[in-house]
């Protein structure tokens, strides 16, 4: 017999049924220890000595394993086929000898499932090998890199007063990103420019619309024609002209499908089709993979196994036609030089479990795993083949062209099942016949259409975006793209807004900080040179503590020359930076940093406790002149507001209703502050209302929220509208949706209400309720025992104690008594108090 260790208990689960009786095997829940978040976990002086600390959670997980090995001479190391998967199998094996669970005489191997499905472990299991060590050096680089940009950088944020609680070697550079897209649509100046369109008629009454490309022997382009004028004066010109056909040409196009799924491709399509984040993308392919139905999920390949293929061709043949399989497979290339971590694409296991015979799923991974086997089926499909067709449309003199496009679909190809997603939106693959025409034909011109068009700022990126530009950079790895993304929100670094990563003033001073004095290492290609690197030592051609003493003796000096920095000199600084963007220069020449307020003090930007930043003036408190940060917002009304009051109170005539502007915009307020630590009531007016509206009426209502709309219809539970953080919201028990329009907030009804929660589940694709199986009955202090039937198994849950059920144990058959031993187990390891150091 031999003991078999994996990642996860559902996996180990599933691979002890394929072994039988004659392999024990457990699961290590993930890593067993990690760098501890302290000073001295790596030691630059000793030689980048590593103090590896066991997580106290797992040593049950531990000593389950080495109680296994007291009466096996077997280790089989089977953890997942990646970098961090070869990490946990070292970890795991050094514990295990230091516990001298693992002799001299133990046989220790490792193997690596790429599917979870019989035939794949069967056959893993007849090809051990040793643990790849170049594998696990990269990771011991990675690892001692992230610590020491980490606890190098974040001790000189919290000197600067800036609120950055942390930064880290991908992180800080991917928050590089989005702070400068931000900035890029801040000083982005719209310019406006005409487009005009014309409908003919030829003689069958057909019609077909044209672009004009050439008037007056000049192309036209898209910023050619920039006022309404000149737009007017060339309709003139055109309204009486007689047209006839100039040319007719038609050429084939193929396109071609998209490859299989790796890691990043993944998360961009489910982000574009699923609206789901990259963090759950990547919970959800793990329980894919988990169940036998997927193949591993991080992985930077996108070749499939000849065997794979062969069956995609069939499945094709026999579901759709011979006609719409190509006669040889098509064959694509890794992008990832670095085969360690380059494993196979992300594809179905079983290629004949089609999406609708699927077993009992949730609607999220049942979502994921059609977009996975729908991309895996076309991208062994026929090209889809179309004609597309361009007609120039002259005068006689032939000065004057007008362009009439069309395209239509001969052959469907893989498009019958799969089209890839565009963040632009555009449908390139629509049809738009035009009718039969024929050389020197005339046209009889029916309409003119001038368009009034302004040029669009860059827009932000989604999570979908910004991985595919990190991949682009050759940021980050598969196995990190998403816990990236998550830091960024976790940090409060970003926020999503309409599923838009936006940057947070926090993140933004942060990132300005560090681009200052700490430029080299938020340079993208620095950043992409050093994975290069690292990608080189999984290869095992290259020194991992090379790189990291290369590293470490230029990045100390970096640190030890911003030791004396003081937070006047750093806000002066960023002052100096952000100067083009939040006092941009004003057309009568005045000084754009003059306070507009009291005509003498100087603005410049300020930082408060919680790390958010406004522009305030130096004549405060005589002056209490404030704005947002952001340069959009620098002309809005709310930055000469007077206070104003806008009546009294209906209930308590001695107190007023007053509209204030604020350090971060404007608000009502009931009555005025009498104790400097109590405030009084008071309501932001949401971005977008226009304060010139604000009575006292809707200050009242302001005032009042949240507002009750009433119970849902469906389950009973209480839906409410209110203002928060990032504007108005509804609230539906844990599910929240964003309300685009701030007026409705005062005005929204049942129906909209419903209408918008439905439209947020939908689009987040993501979220769902935990819901009560039964109930079990009171417990002893009061209050509902519910059994529950939770995301990752059925649990009870008593007021906010939420007890997992033992294995084995069925939501059917637990009684109240089990019930409330589980939880009072729970509430008592709750209260245990940690272990203190005595004083000396």
């Amino acid at each position: 017999m031999a003991v078999v260790v994996v990642e996860s208990p559902a996996k180990a689960k599933t691979i002890n049924k394929y072994l039988g009786s004659d392999f024990v095997v457990l699961a290590s829940v993930g890593h067993v220890r990690d760098l501890p978040s302290k000073k001295g976990a790596v030691d630059p002086n000793n030689d980048f000595q590593m103090n590896w600390e066991v997580d106290g959670n797992k040593q049950k997980n531990i000593k389950a394993i080495a109680d296994a090995l007291a009466d096996q001479n077997k280790l089989i190391l089977a953890t997942d086929p990646d970098r961090e998967g070869e990490a946990i199998s070292w970890h795991l094996l050094e514990v295990l000898q230091k516990r001298r669970a693992v002799k001299k005489s133990t046989s220790v191997e490792r193997v690596v499932f790429n599917a979870i499905t019989k035939d794949s472990v069967l056959e893993a299991m007849r090809n051990p090998r040793k643990i790849d060590m170049p594998l696990v050096e990269a990771y011991m680089a990675r690892r001692a890199l992230d610590y020491l940009v980490g606890f190098g950088l974040s001790p000189v944020l919290w000197r600067t007063g800036l609120g950055g609680r942390s930064a880290g070697r991908v992180q800080s550079v991917s928050l590089k990103l989005l702070v400068e897209r931000e900035m890029q649509i801040e000083a982005f100046n719209s310019e406006e420019y005409w487009s005009i369109e014309t409908l003919f008629e030829e003689e069958s009454k057909e019609t077909l619309t044209a672009k004009l490309s050439l008037f007056d022997n000049k192309k036209i382009e898209k910023m050619t024609i920039r006022s309404e004028q000149e737009t007017t004066n060339i309709c003139a010109t055109i309204k009486d002209t007689a047209f006839t056909v100039g040319s007719i040409n038609s050429t084939p196009k193929n396109r071609n499908p998209a490859p299989p799924f790796m890691t990043s491709t993944l998360q961009q399509e489910a982000s574009r089709k699923l609206g789901l984040g990259t963090k759950e993308t990547m919970m959800t392919a793990q329980r894919l993979y988990e169940a036998g139905l997927i193949t591993y999920m991080r992985t930077d390949g996108i070749d499939m196994a000849p065997e794979a293929t062969n069956n995609v061709r069939v499945l094709i043949q026999e579901k759709y036609g011979n006609n719409y399989a190509p006669q040889s497979p098509r064959i694509y290339k890794n992008a990832s030089k670095n085969a360690q971590e380059a494993h196979e694409c992300i594809r179905p296991t079983d290629i004949n479990l089609i999406p609708s015979k699927l077993p009992e799923l949730d609607k999220i991974q049942v979502g994921l795993y059609k977009l996975i086997w729908n991309r895996t089926v076309s991208s062994q499909m026929e090209s889809a083949k179309f004609e597309a067709t361009s007609v120039d449309i002259i005068n006689k003199e032939k000065s004057t062209s007008l362009r009439a496009s069309g395209q239509v679909m001969l052959f469907d190809g893989f498009l019958k099942i799969y089209a890839e997603g565009r963040d632009d939106e555009k449908n390139s693959d629509e049809e738009s016949r035009l009718p039969s025409l024929t050389k020197g034909q005339n046209l009889n011109l029916k309409k003119i259409t001038p368009t009034q068009h302004f040029t669009q700022p860059p827009p932000r990126y989604s999570e979908a975006a910004l991985v595919k530009r990190m991949e682009e950079l050759g940021i980050g790895r598969p196995s990190t793209y998403a816990s990236t993304v998550t830091t960024l929100l976790d940090r409060e670094y970003a926020r999503k807004e309409k599923n838009r990563l936006v940057p947070e003033d926090k993140g933004r001073l942060v990132t300005i900080f560090l681009n200052n004095y700490f430029n080299k290492y938020l340079e993208y290609d620095y950043t992409a040179g050093l994975e290069k690197n690292l990608d080189k030592v999984s290869a095992g051609k290259a020194n991992w503590k090379q790189i990291l003493t290369d590293f470490w003796n230029e990045f100390a000096k970096t640190i030890e020359t911003t030791a004396d920095l003081r937070i006047t000199e750093i806000l002066e600084k960023l002052n100096e930076v952000l100067e083009p963007h939040i006092f941009p220069s004003v057309e009568d020449g005045t000084d754009p940093r003059l306070c507009k307020t009291c005509n003498e003090g100087r603005l410049s930007m300020r930082t408060s406790r919680s790390g958010s930043a406004f522009i305030g003036c130096s004549n405060y408190p005589d002056c209490r002149y404030t704005r947002p940060l952001s340069s959009q917002n620098r002309d809005q009304k709310s930055e000469t507001l007077e206070e104003k009051v806008l009546g009294q109170d209906p209930e308590n005539k001695a107190n007023s209703v007053t509209l204030k502007n604020g350090r971060f915009g404007p608000y009502v307020q009931l009555g005025d502050q009498v104790d400097p630590k109590v405030k009084p009531p008071r309501s932001s007016i949401p971005k977008g209302m226009d304060i010139e509206t604000v009575d006292l009426d809707k200050a009242l209502k302001l005032l009042a929220l949240p507002r009750q709309i009433g119970p849902h219809p469906t389950d009973g539970v209480l839906i409410e509208a209110a203002i928060g953080r990032y504007g108005p919201y509804l609230k539906h028990g844990r599910i929240y949706a964003n309300l685009t329009d701030p007026e409705e907030i005062l005005t929204i009804g049942m129906n909209r209400a419903v209408e918008i929660l439905e439209e947020k589940i939908k689009s987040a694709g993501s979220y769902s309720v935990a819901k009560s199986l039964r109930e079990l009955g009171e417990h002893p202090d009061s209050g509902m025992i519910d059994v529950m039937d939770g995301k990752y198994g059925p649990y009870v849950k008593w007021k906010k104690i939420n007890a997992t059920l033992p294995k084995g144990t069925s939501p059917e058959n637990i009684t109240l008594e089990e019930a409330i031993q589980l939880i009072n187990d729970k509430v008592t390891k709750q209260k245990k108090p940690s272990a203190r150091k005595k004083k000396k």
